[in-house]
């Protein structure tokens, strides 16, 4: 066999070297390297950890004795962090681990902090894998072929590979190992096609021929960011595995997991595979997102997302290294270069896609409750609010307002005039959300329940291994399972969407119970034994099996089994939903979703489940809003208060308060527990929320930019400090904190009893908002009585402010211009109300923002032309605004004040676009300059102080 020299591009015409077979063998391995073709044991490793550098120096030691199946291995003496599990799929003796040719070393102790014990049993160097042939480039990459001579012991091993690489962007690598015999499963996501190779790259790529692995490198410094010659690769019909060094420990992603923002390298195993359960640590929750993003020396970052929708576990070791075990599908693999954790996360949403813009109502505050039994209740709980001064846009139902549990009805008893409720609710400028859950009943004679009688008749659902619907057991009793994979149920959706929407006019859309959640093990009639409901490896799952919870992994979808598809379910009914919204009420849809897969904010957002009361979730609730906004979801919140569970006063007012900054602020609590709306609680706590509600309110022009920024942009709305500031490595910990945008910093309180808390501050001033005058920020009410510094000026430190309960501590950043509004009762009002600019000059007097503004539900804005885009500068003593972009979408809103801080001369003189301001004023002690002004916002302005 011989190999075909590759073409070389021109710029390194002069660099390649052809290495004959002969060649090759003499050396034993070899690699390409960029577009050359290198000896491995020229190959620099030195980027690699030291552990791992190791094992890698004796797997490629030259010829040695090679174990196969069934004898004992000679090289044991791989460190114990660097050692790779040989019995991921149960526990084994001995005998049996050697019998598979590897290594038994029992460890006498669970690492400290860690969830798992370290491998028994593990790989020696020399374990048989893969080797390379046929390398071979093509206009995009290369493509070559992976064979082994030996069968691992998981059954139905796929003894011949194919690997395509794609050397897709400048930032982006892309690999897929497969089957190249039989048409596997792949996942159905929509992604970049590409035809040429990139012409220039931040990384090279090398191969190694035996064992088979890729080496992927930071060109600018030469890191390794991937290595997978670390431990075998295994493709065998169920049981996938890969896997790879980590340049870090510091690594962030893999929803959704209760914990931190940076997962332990110490020994985690996070398992992906959808499942109903009150969310708590080292177990399954409702999404699965398998994409991590590693934080480098220098600020640099990286990401790699395995787009595979089976259930998997993902292993995370000391060494570091990372592995990915995977039930089915694929080895479809991106490789994202960055170079900062910014660019990472945009090039992931190139990928998988930028979020949706949500309207702007959207963003107000929602309040819900399962327990709102009759339209009288939810009537009341509305003008209780209002009669409270407190803020509510959209209003919900939960389960209580169908009839019998059912999709698409309403129970006479308590909703008789449901519709004229809605109907109310937008005369009163507010909006109406209702739960729908993907199962559908199947109980009742025939013609008695329209949705499943014609999703019968369409052949819509979800069917057993007989061809009949497979029947399951949620809250209406009997259901069938929608398949959103197929066309027709799409359509099915859309029509039963608009015909409820036609006597209901709803706005929204919560989906909930739709991993798809099951209330029997598979269905009413179990599940068969076979294969897939029994698969050789089963990831870490709760309950064991597939099963649990959920439908049968054997069930027939249009697209594939259940089995490949379980973990888009949400996803999919995200987008029938996103689409039946549009198609019902011709504006931009708002769905909120429970689960969730790669790629779900292009559709929809999420609330982060079935929460308890406690500080503990409130706490947790920050690392789940800034991993959502990484992984492309902002529109995220968790249930204020807590779901389940009675809450205190005391947890109720820090939640209202860190929920002010939740992209999605909803307080929802359960039938059993205590009611929780604002109104229930003391005078004080009330004023205490009431302010938190009011200044969300007065920051909802800044928090739409945002969303407009991520829609656009691929941006992230709540932020973590280390996305900012990622050479700053005091950011890297920090998910106490989160920043809204790159503007403002929120520092809530998290523990009970506390009067101050603690934040880190990275390097800048940082100017807090407490300080900014009431008319710059519309009808707040009177601000709190704890003195307050005006700015913090860090060098990157810990600063303890005072926090009593009616505050929440909120900085505005140096150099940044956020756009303010009067509050109102609901975004109908406030978006009538006058404006305000907050500016935060630097230490050279800068300082820039940005307003995005349309009508805030309409659909095709961008495409139209139908908004308002201004910039604001700030420079040389000057306050000037750029129109980059005016419609008549803007001709209403007027500015009425602009407050700067940082102000250290006392002026004499204000100007307004040529004309005096008498009744500014300045305060020397914050350094804040007020300006009241008469201004149209979608009008070039100049104002100018000296």
């Amino acid at each position: 066999m011989d190999m075909k020299r590759p073409p070389c591009p021109r710029p390194l015409l002069g660099a390649c070297v052809l290495l004959s077979l002969a060649t090759a063998a003499l050396v034993g391995h070899v690699l390409l390297h960029d577009f050359m073709v290198v000896p491995r044991e020229l190959h620099d490793f030195s980027q690699v950890p030291k552990e791992m550098n190791q094992a890698h120096q004796q797997r490629a030691s030259g010829p040695g004795p090679q174990p196969s199946l069934g004898a004992a291995p000679t090289q044991c003496d791989v460190p114990p962090n660097s050692r790779f599990d040989c019995a991921p799929d149960k526990a084994i003796t001995r005998e049996q681990c050697e019998a598979r040719g590897c290594c038994y070393v029992p460890a006498r102790w669970r690492p400290r902090g860690s969830r798992m014990a370290q491998p028994w049993c593990f790989f020696p160097p020399s374990y048989p894998s893969y080797k390379l042939g046929n390398l071979t480039t093509t206009e995009t990459g290369y493509t070559a072929t992976l064979s082994r001579d030996t069968p691992t012991f998981f059954p139905k091993d796929v003894m011949t590979l194919q690997l395509d690489v794609l050397m897709e962007t400048e930032s982006r690598l892309h690999f897929t190992i497969r089957d190249p015999a039989n048409r596997r499963y792949k996942v159905p996501l929509e992604t970049p096609r590409v035809h040429s190779r990139a012409p220039s790259t931040l990384y090279s790529v090398e191969f190694s021929e035996e064992p088979f692995g890729v080496v992927v490198r930071r060109k600018l410094d030469g890191r390794v960011v991937l290595n997978t010659t670390v431990a075998p690769l295994f493709f065998a019909e169920q049981f996938l595995q890969l896997s790879t060094s980590l340049p870090s420990p510091y690594v962030t992603g893999l929803a959704e997991h209760l914990g931190p923002l940076l997962l332990s390298t110490n020994w985690t195993k996070i398992t992906l595979w959808n499942r109903d359960i009150a969310p708590m640590s080292d177990v399954n929750l409702y999404g699965s997102h398998p994409f991590y993003l590693v934080l480098e020396d220098g600020g640099l970052a990286h990401g790699v997302f395995l787009l595979n929708s089976n259930a998997m576990d993902v292993v995370l070791q000391p060494s570091p290294a990372l592995s990915w075990r995977s039930t089915g599908g694929i080895l479809d693999v991106y490789v994202l270069l960055g170079p900062e954790p910014k660019s990472v996360v945009r090039q992931y949403l190139d990928i998988v896609g930028y979020p949706f813009m949500p309207p702007y109502w959207g963003l107000g505050f929602h309040l819900c409750r399962w327990g709102y039994s009759s339209t009288a209740i939810t009537r009341q709980v509305v003008e209780n609010m209002t009669r409270a001064l407190f803020p509510l846009d959209v209003q919900w139902n939960d389960l209580d307002y169908m009839d019998a549990r059912r999709d698409f009805t309403f129970n006479t008893d308590g909703f008789g005039d449901f519709p004229a409720m809605v109907q109310e609710l937008h005369q009163g400028g507010r909006r109406y959300v209702m739960i729908v859950d993907p199962a559908i009943s199947s109980s009742g004679p025939a013609g008695s329940y329209r949705p499943y009688d014609e999703g019968l008749r369409r052949g819509v659902f979800i069917t057993n291994e007989t061809g009949q619907p497979l029947i399951g057991k949620v809250w209406p009793g009997p259901t069938a399972f929608p398949d959103f994979t197929n066309p027709e149920a799409l359509d099915w959706w859309q029509d039963m969407v608009a015909e409820f929407h036609a006597q209901v006019p709803f706005d929204g859309i919560w989906i909930d119970m739709n991993e798809p959640s099951n209330f029997v093990k598979g269905s009413v009639d179990g599940c068969p034994d076979s294969d897939l409901e029994n698969p050789p490896y089963v990831p870490g799952v709760v309950g064991g099996t597939l099963r649990a919870a959920t439908i049968c992994a054997s069930s027939h979808q249009f697209l594939s089994t259940h089995y490949n598809l379980h973990n888009l379910y949400g996803l999919t009914e995200a987008l029938a939903s996103h689409r039946a919204l549009v198609k019902a009420r011709g504006t931009r849809p708002f769905v909120i979703s429970r689960s969730t897969f790669a790629g779900h904010g292009r559709y929809a957002g999420h609330w982060t489940g079935d929460v308890w009361s406690s500080w503990e979730q409130l706490s947790s609730s920050v690392p789940e809003i800034l991993l959502f906004n990484l992984l492309g979801v902002p529109l995220v919140g968790a249930d204020i208060c807590g779901f389940l569970g009675n809450t205190s006063e005391e947890l109720c007012v820090r939640w209202t308060q860190l929920g002010a900054f939740y992209p999605f602020m909803r307080n929802h609590n359960d039938l059993h527990s205590l009611p929780q709306e604002p109104y229930r609680f003391s005078d004080a706590a009330q004023q205490a929320m009431r302010t938190a509600l009011t200044l969300r309110y007065t920051l909802l022009p800044h928090l739409y930019t945002l969303f407009h920024r991520a829609h656009t942009g691929g941006e992230t709305v709540a932020r973590p400090l280390f996305l900012e500031f990622p050479e700053d490595p005091h950011t890297w910990t920090v998910d106490r904190q989160l920043l809204w945008g790159e503007a403002l910093l929120i520092t809530p309180v998290l523990e009970a009893g506390k009067v101050e808390v603690t934040g880190y501050f990275p390097t800048g001033t940082w100017y807090n908002l407490q300080t900014v005058p009431a008319e710059a920020l519309g009808s707040l009410p009177p601000p709190p009585s704890a003195p307050f510094k005006s700015a913090i000026h860090s060098e990157g430190q810990w600063v303890t402010l005072p926090a009593p309960l009616d505050t929440i501590n909120l900085h505005l950043r140096a150099g940044h211009i956020i756009p303010l509004q009067g509050p109102g009762l609901t975004t109908t009002e406030s978006r009538k109300q006058p404006m305000a600019l907050a500016v935060a000059l630097t230490g050279s007097g800068e300082a820039r923002g940005e307003l995005f503004w349309d009508d805030g539900e309409s659909l095709g804005v961008l495409e139209r032309g139908a908004y308002m885009q201004v910039v604001f500068l700030a420079r040389n003593n000057t306050i000037v605004n750029e129109l980059l972009h005016v419609t008549s979408e803007g001709a209403g809103l007027q500015l009425r004040n602009v407050t700067v801080l940082g102000v250290v001369t006392a002026p004499q003189q204000v100007v307004s676009n040529g004309i005096p301001v008498s009744n500014f004023t300045y305060s020397p002690h914050t350094q804040t300059l007020a300006i009241p002004v008469s201004l149209a916002m979608g009008e070039q302005f100049l104002i100018s102080w000296s």
